[in-house]
């Protein structure tokens, strides 16, 4: 089966599909419809959301060891959306709702399936380095200069960057600042970049991300809400996924990970491995954490074991 493709992009991201049983590229036309066996999975993933990128790696290994064929594709999250709602693709699992990809799932709803949630605590953000002279939103219209006038952000589709185009620069009075919309690669190169020189910077960025681990940052506040509060992460498959993939399904709608376990994957394969062999960093967490691939293997008995364990809390 052929996998699809997307330009490659300059960073350490760019070899995010390295290792990870990726098929050489031939567009989506090639691979419409759905799969022809129920071993053949192809997972999509949005291009330059690192917990997706660690998180779908992570699955391609479990799977793969389970004697599924497994494709990765990256694209931009507009695409994955409409690939998924085509059946060009199987399963995405990294659908931030219910505020950044509201708009996706309003217009493709009804050609997916929502698989449930893995991880709780997601949040949109703007952030600044730790020495930057603001703590709050409100108060970077006054300082713009301090940050160059210009706020950078990630690539156009993406849900934050339209939240921060609709919302939080009108709202906030930040019109006269220049928002920089390049990729998440860009915006990862400039704040490397500002970190290294001492300079103060401003980014769009998102928890989850192991740049927080890597670098001296903090959020702003948002005082206004105007981000909206924090988000669940969802896993999305295609219609009748469930059906074709009863297997698969199950271990998605068991899976979860904790802030720390999530922080730990994504610093190992996209900071300290560089996005070099991600079905390698993948393996490797899960030697340290076999509990984690024990509950993607057995999903139901993993389930079983939770609900025996709080329902003996509650009778303590």
């Amino acid at each position: 089966m052929t996998a699809l493709s997307h330009p490659t992009t300059l960073s350490r991201r760019s070899a995010l599909l390295a290792g990870a049983g990726v098929m050489a590229a031939t567009g989506l036309a090639a691979c419409s419809g759905s799969s022809s066996s129920s071993k053949n999975l192809k997972i999509a993933v949005p291009s330059g959301w690192d917990e997706g990128v660690a998180v779908s790696n992570l699955f391609s290994v479990v799977l793969s060891d389970m004697d599924y064929k497994v494709t990765l594709s990256e694209a931009d999250i507009g695409v994955t959306f409409t690939g998924l709602s085509k059946g060009d693709y199987d399963l995405m699992l990294d659908s931030w709702l219910p505020t950044t990809h509201a708009a996706y799932m309003d217009k493709y709803k009804s050609d997916l399936e929502d698989l449930g949630t893995w991880y709780n605590e997601a949040k949109l953000a703007l952030a600044v380095n730790n020495s930057a002279p603001i703590t709050s939103i409100s108060e970077l219209a006054g300082s713009a200069s301090e940050f160059n006038n210009e706020i950078i952000g990630i690539d156009a589709g993406a849900g934050l960057t339209q939240i921060t185009q609709d919302k939080v620069i009108p709202g906030y009075g930040l019109d006269s600042m220049t928002f920089k919309i390049s990729s998440t690669a860009a915006m990862l190169s400039a704040l490397d970049g500002a970190m290294k020189s001492g300079e103060n910077i401003v980014v769009t960025l998102w928890s989850p991300h192991w740049a927080y681990t890597a670098y001296d940052i903090r959020d702003l506040e948002d005082p206004d809400g105007l981000y909206g509060a924090a988000e669940q992460i969802h896993s999305l498959g295609r219609k009748d996924f469930t059906k074709d993939f009863p297997e698969v399904a199950e271990m998605v709608k068991g899976f979860s990970l904790t802030s720390e376990q999530l922080s730990d994957l994504e610093n190992l394969m996209i900071n300290e491995n560089k996005g070099k062999d991600n079905e390698k960093s993948a393996r490797t967490w899960l030697e340290k954490n076999p509990d984690v691939r024990a509950a993607m293997e057995t999903p139901s008995a993993s389930s079983s074991a939770e609900s025996t364990a709080s329902a003996s809390a509650s009778a303590g």
